[in-house]
């Protein structure tokens, strides 16, 4: 056979219709976990009528799917490394299904909480394993494909919420359920031909980080979860801002639609736009626009507000996929290991900062409350120059390469 008939090779050893079946297949998963994720909150007011629950109890119970999943990350990728790629989605995406159709059957509100916790679990082993996925098929060219995984989260955040609130006037909630899981069993049987059945490369990530301390990797954990915890604790109070600047229900609605329009677009490009200007260049950029955005809002009329969100959008997000293609850089070799840990940091500074930062504004003043997580997204930046040692040139940027 010539070579011009063989499959092209990637720096992985994978062919390139491998590598995009893998991307594909790893993408569709994460972008229907975190429609399953992001679905849910449609259901609670709903279950709040249908058992009887406090505000309080609510939260518990949503705590039940989001406490395991973030929980669950780092024992599960311990439990399950020794399954293929291919196994370890599909029983991802099985126990996820398994628990929504649980909680459609009568079981009352027993069935409800074991529901979720077994949708918890199986959402927490496809974070690990679906970017180690994308990482083993494209090897040290991973970080913009990590970025297109990150940003298929968005899309499944955006398509599946919507269409619970579509469906929910119409059909019984456990209905509205029941089609979510079968949702995932077809998941399942794209799974089966696009996820290879045995690992794609060995050790791929432990040549790239050959030299590499956790140091560096405790550093960028530290990052994500303050990155996250900026956005979480922004999106707190964007409705409240809204409606001081005049804005009605529709207009906040709208607010965020153009918020998670420009952080999708951003979690696309990022990845992509990190390869070129470095992770510090791309970092310190998206960080420091991010504070002075996110600043700016508080003495925006409404009009000027909606012009600067899809472009705070962008920044907000966007940083992320520049961090997720660095988890492999940065990992001593498990990586596998290092996305369970970095997703752990990330999804728990998602749970405490709006508790956290509610607690300010509630002791001081939305405005302070606002201006503390823009504070926290300049903390990034001594922290990413810090990290700078860590990376190779190529990652740390051109001011790295003078070096």
């Amino acid at each position: 056979m010539g070579a011009g008939s063989r499959p092209r090779e990637t720096a992985s050893g994978s062919s390139a219709p491998a590598k995009s079946r893998s991307l594909l297949a790893a993408c569709l998963t994460h972008a229907l976990h975190d429609g399953y994720t992001d679905g849910l909150y449609a259901f609670l007011p709903v279950w709040q009528a249908q058992f009887g629950l406090s505000y309080a109890a609510l939260a518990v119970v949503r705590a039940l799917y989001f406490g395991t999943m973030g929980g669950m990350q780092i024992p599960a990728d311990r439990a399950l490394r020794g399954l293929s790629p291919r196994a370890a989605l599909i029983l991802s995406t099985v126990a996820a299904a398994a628990g929504l159709l649980i909680m459609a059957l009568p079981f009352g509100f027993a069935g409800l909480c074991v529901g979720l916790v077994m949708a918890g679990i199986g959402s927490s082993i496809q974070h690990p394993r679906g970017s180690m996925l994308v990482t083993d098929s494209y090897g040290t060219a991973s970080r913009h494909p990590l970025g297109i995984y990150n940003f298929s989260g968005d899309l499944g955040k955006a398509v599946l919420p919507a269409l619970v609130a579509v469906l929910l006037p119409i059909f019984a909630w456990q209905s509205v359920l029941g089609l979510m899981a079968v949702l995932g069993i077809v998941l399942v049987a794209a799974l089966v031909s696009l996820a290879p059945a045995a690992s794609v490369t060995r050790n791929v990530t432990g040549e790239a980080t050959s030299g590499r301390g956790r140091g560096g990797f405790g550093i960028l954990t530290t990052i994500g979860a303050l990155d996250t915890a900026t956005r979480m604790g922004y999106l707190l109070f964007l409705p409240f801002l809204i409606h001081g600047q005049g804005g009605d229900l529709p207009a906040v609605g709208l607010a965020l639609a153009v918020l998670f329009i420009g952080g999708a677009f951003g979690k696309a490009t990022f990845g992509w736009l990190g390869e070129r200007l470095g992770v510090v260049g791309s970092v310190v950029v998206t960080e420091a626009a991010t504070a002075l955005l996110i600043a700016a809002t508080l003495f925006t009329p409404l009009t000027p507000t909606f012009i600067l969100l899809p472009l705070l959008g962008i920044v907000l997000n966007g940083t992320s996929s520049v961090l997720y293609g660095t988890v492999p850089e940065l990992s001593d070799g498990d990586t596998e290991r290092a996305f369970a840990v970095f997703y752990t940091s990330v999804i728990g500074a998602g749970g405490l900062a709006p508790i956290l930062y509610g607690a300010i504004a509630d002791h001081s003043s939305q405005k302070i409350g606002v201006l503390a997580s823009s504070a926290t997204a300049v903390l990034v930046v001594p922290l990413v120059l810090a990290l700078r040692p860590h990376l190779r040139s190529s990652a740390a940027g051109p001011c790295e390469k003078s070096v």
